[in-house]
C-alpha cells in the first residue's frame, strides 16, 4: 500500500512540474509576443511628422511590420498618450521638451534617435525685418516651459533682448529690452492665428506649417542649424531594446529618410543623422 502511495505521489509531482513548465513555456511566449509586436503605434503632430512617418512604412514593411499612426493636435497629450501605453512612441518633441515632461509629470520616458531639427522662426505681418518693430510691440511665444525658453533664446540671439541664464528662462529673466518687446504667451497651436493681433510670433515649424508658413520663406528671422532643439523618436524606457522599436528606429535614421527630408523640405527640416 505504501509502495502505491508513493508512485501516486511521484505521478502528482511530475503532473504539477509539467503544469508549471507549461505555464513557465505559455508565459515567455506571451512575453516574446509583445516584445516583437508587428503592429507599431506612433503618435506625432500632423506636419510634418506625419509625412515623415509615412515615408517609413514601406522600409518597416519589408521588415515585416505595419506601422499606425495616431495624430494629435497638441503637445502634452502624445507623451501622456506613450507613459499610458496607449501608443508605442511618438514623433514630434525635442530632448529639452522630453526632459521638462519628465521631471514635470514624474515619467519615465526616454528616446532612442535623433531624427531631424525643424527650426523655429519669427513671423509678422506688420514688418518685414526686425528693425522695424515698434517700441513696445508686442511678440507672441509659446506658453510651455521648454518652447518659451527656445523662443525667448531666439529673441536674444537676434538682439531684441538679453536674459539672465541660459536654462528654462521665462520673460521674467529679460534683463534688457531696449524696445520695451511686450511677451505674450500663448498655446503653441494659437500662435499662427495671432499673427493679426500681434506684432510678431515665435512659432514652432510644425504649426507654422499647418498655416502654410515656410520659415525659409515666410519668417523675418529663424534658428540656425546649430539648434540643439532636435526632434526625437521618445519611447517608454522598458521598450527601448524591443526588436520593434528598433526596427522603427533605424527606418528614421535609413538613407532613404535622410534624402526625403533633405528633397521635399529643402531647409524648413534638417536631418540629423
Amino acid at each position: 500500500m505504501k509502495k502505491f502511495q508513493k508512485i501516486g505521489a511521484l505521478v502528482l509531482t511530475a503532473s504539477l512540474l509539467i503544469s508549471v513548465v507549461g505555464c513557465s513555456s505559455s508565459s515567455s511566449s506571451k512575453s516574446t509576443a509583445s516584445d516583437d509586436k508587428k503592429t507599431i503605434i506612433v503618435g506625432d503632430t500632423p506636419v510634418p511628422a506625419t509625412e515623415v512617418l509615412k515615408k517609413i512604412e514601406p522600409i518597416l514593411a519589408k521588415k515585416g511590420y505595419k506601422l499606425q499612426i495616431k495624430e494629435f493636435t497638441d503637445y502634452v497629450t502624445p507623451n501622456t498618450a506613450l507613459a499610458n501605453k496607449e501608443i508605442d512612441a511618438n514623433l514630434y518633441q525635442h530632448i529639452p521638451y522630453l526632459e521638462n515632461f519628465n521631471k514635470q509629470k514624474h515619467t519615465d520616458l526616454t528616446y532612442t534617435a535623433k531624427v531631424f531639427i525643424a527650426p523655429m522662426a519669427v513671423y509678422s505681418k506688420k514688418v518685414k525685418k526686425l528693425d522695424e518693430l515698434r517700441n513696445g510691440a508686442v511678440i507672441a511665444v509659446p506658453n510651455d516651459p521648454t518652447n518659451e525658453a527656445r523662443a525667448l533664446k531666439l529673441l536674444q540671439k537676434a538682439g531684441l533682448i538679453k536674459l539672465k541664464g541660459n536654462d528654462t528662462v521665462t520673460k521674467i529673466d529679460i534683463t534688457e529690452n531696449k524696445k520695451n518687446i511686450q511677451i505674450k504667451e500663448l498655446d503653441a497651436p494659437q500662435l499662427p492665428r495671432a499673427l493679426n493681433d500681434v506684432d510678431a510670433s515665435v512659432i514652432n515649424t510644425n504649426y507654422a506649417l499647418q498655416a502654410n508658413l515656410n520659415p525659409t520663406k515666410n519668417s523675418i528671422y529663424t534658428e540656425d542649424k546649430t539648434s540643439s532643439y532636435v526632434n526625437i523618436l521618445a519611447v517608454r524606457k522598458e521598450d527601448k531594446d524591443k526588436p520593434y522599436i528598433k526596427a522603427l528606429s533605424e527606418a528614421l535614421n535609413s538613407p532613404e529618410l535622410k534624402k526625403f527630408i533633405q528633397e521635399k523640405y529643402k531647409g524648413t527640416l534638417i536631418p540629423t543623422f
